[in-house]
């Protein structure tokens, strides 16, 4: 049973992660989920100074507001600073993620956090923590409905959202000409990537969280031209990984996260290679008869 959970809580951050990692692939921000799930650091820190716990509540609302702060960051530097953007998402993330590490390393004697715990998480612990009902029957873990809701809350953005998400992706300039606001969707698409992050990562940590958000969507991408396709071919490949990866890790008794990452990357490497539309193979044929035909 505990396997169905660790799978389950893996598919749950994938299919999250794998929609919104489609439009940032396509708006070519993948790495703004990066630098999110390290700029959470400081706010994990502060919100435990302030308020003296550990509570899950304080946490979310000090990393959710590192989380947008970085997005933000990064818009500033990138549009009135002048700066290359993946240069602003750069320095945005690693300033903020070493200020989170020197005020651990300040109240090292206060704080009980681990870094590693934030980067890697550990996804075999999912099943410890159950909800349990005041008669006694446990209603599973509380990081899998927490995902759960997130999950929903995730698709339901990505449905009703889908018009301006899609015009503000492809063509900015006609989405705002057409009055739709490029500022809006930017940050409430950010805004969603900071939640989910935020979420994710206690469970499978920050770069787990990264390998979804950018692995499938990559693979979709590779495989289709059509948006909502490509949304669940992405989708569909997350959660085959975190399946695949647990039974590796199992196989391999190592780490699962490591293992579901590792997935993830045999994946794209086989589809880079032999994709019908955009594989290297499948370039060089094209490529073959062109000389054959110029030849001839």
């Amino acid at each position: 049973m505990d396997g169905f959970w660790i799978i389950l809580t893996g598919s749950l951050v994938a299919g999250s992660c794998g929609l919104l990692g489609c439009y940032l692939l396509l708006r070519k921000m993948t790495m703004v989920g990066d630098a999110i799930s390290h700029a959470v650091l400081p706010g994990i820190v502060l919100a435990y100074l302030i308020s003296q716990s550990r509570a899950s509540l304080a946490m979310l609302i000090g990393a959710a507001f590192f989380g947008v702060l970085v997005t933000v960051l990064i818009e500033v530097l990138n549009k009135n600073g002048k700066l290359q953007e993946d240069a602003a998402i750069g320095v945005s993330f690693t300033w903020l993620f070493a200020i989170g590490v020197i005020l651990i390393t300040m109240f090292a004697g206060k704080v009980d956090l681990d870094q590693d715990c934030v980067l890697y998480g550990e996804i075999a612990y999912v099943p410890l923590d159950t909800w349990m009902l005041a008669s006694g029957k446990s209603l599973g873990p509380i990081t899998v409905w927490v995902l759960g809701a997130n999950f929903l809350v995730i698709l339901a953005f990505i449905i009703i959202g889908y018009k301006g998400l899609l015009l503000t992706s492809f063509d900015s300039l006609h989405a705002a000409a057409l009055g739709i606001s490029t500022a809006f969707w930017h940050y409430s698409l950010m805004g969603a990537v900071s939640l989910t992050t935020v979420l994710s990562f206690e469970s499978v940590g920050a770069i787990m969280v990264v390998a979804f958000l950018v692995g499938p969507p990559a693979i979709a991408f590779l495989l289709t031209d059509n948006l909502k396709v490509m949304l669940g071919i992405s989708v569909a490949v997350g959660i085959a990984s975190a399946t695949t990866g647990y039974f590796l890790a199992v196989w391999i008794d190592g780490s699962i996260s490591g293992a579901m990452a590792t997935v993830i990357g045999v994946f794209f490497l086989l589809t880079m290679f032999f994709s019908p539309k955009k594989g290297i193979l499948k370039q060089q044929l094209r490529r073959g008869k062109v000389e054959q035909h110029v030849e001839g």
